[in-house]
C-alpha cells in the first residue's frame, strides 16, 4: 500500500498579521506582489519546524518557482517507479545502505534473526516508530510551536510562562496565557502545537 506523501506547508507573516499559508510555491507569489518595500518585515515559516526560511522572489513567476521548486521539492510517492535503473539490491524499497557501528554481541543477536541483520533492523526500527510515533510527532509540534512563537512572540506578555506551559503539555494554562496575543500569531501558534491533536 502506497503512503499518501505529506504536503510541507509555509506561513507567511507581515508583522503581527498572516499573509498566506500553504505550499511554497503558492506562499511565495503572494509575499512576491507585496508592495515593496512592506512597513513591517515579512517573514516566512516552514510549519512543520516553526523555522523561518528565506525565498528568493527575484524575476518573475516561473523563475521565483523554479527557485522554490529546488529549494522545497515537492512530495514524492513512495511507490514511483525509479527515473533510472538501479543496480542489485531491492529497488523498489528504496533501500540506502549507511554504515553501522554495534558491539560484535549486537552484530551476533542480529544475524542470528530471520532474515538477517538488515531484516531485523528494518523490523526494530519499524516497531519503535510504531511504539513512540504519538510521542515523536506531539514532540516536533511543540518544538515547532515554539521555534515560531520565540520569532514571533519573544518579547509579548508571559512569553516564559506560556514556554512553560507548552512543555508541560499544560494545554489549558497555554491557551490562558496566550489568549490576549495578537490573534493571528496565537492562532498560528495553537495550530502549530495541537492541530494533530484537535
Amino acid at each position: 500500500m502506497a503512503m499518501i506523501p505529506m504536503q510541507r506547508t509555509f506561513t507567511a507573516f507581515q508583522g503581527q498579521r498572516r499573509l498566506a499559508s500553504g505550499p511554497a510555491g503558492e506562499v511565495a507569489l503572494v509575499v512576491k506582489r507585496i508592495a515593496p518595500p512592506p512597513d513591517e518585515p515579512i517573514i516566512i515559516f516552514e510549519d512543520s519546524t516553526g523555522r523561518s526560511i528565506d525565498f528568493d522572489l527575484r524575476g518573475g513567476d516561473r523563475e521565483v518557482l523554479a527557485r522554490v521548486t529546488k529549494l522545497v521539492p515537492p512530495p514524492v510517492e513512495e511507490t514511483a517507479p525509479p527515473a533510472e535503473p538501479r543496480g542489485r539490491g531491492r529497488p523498489k524499497l528504496g533501500v540506502v545502505a549507511r554504515e553501522v557501528t554495534l558491539l560484535p554481541r549486537h552484530w551476533e543477536w542480529l544475524n542470528a534473526q530471520p532474515g538477517g541483520a538488515s531484516v531485523a533492523l528494518r523490523k526494530l526500527v519499524d516497531e519503535a516508530r510504531r511504539a513512540s510515533g504519538d510521542k515523536d510527532r506531539e514532540r516536533q509540534a511543540r518544538d515547532a510551536a515554539y521555534h515560531f512563537m520565540s520569532t514571533m512572540a519573544g518579547n509579548l506578555p508571559q512569553f516564559e510562562e506560556a514556554s512553560r506551559a507548552l512543555f508541560a503539555d499544560d494545554r489549558r494554562r497555554f491557551t490562558g496565557l496566550i489568549a490576549d496575543w495578537p490573534t493571528d500569531i496565537r492562532d498560528h501558534i495553537v495550530k502549530l502545537a495541537y492541530s494533530d491533536r484537535a
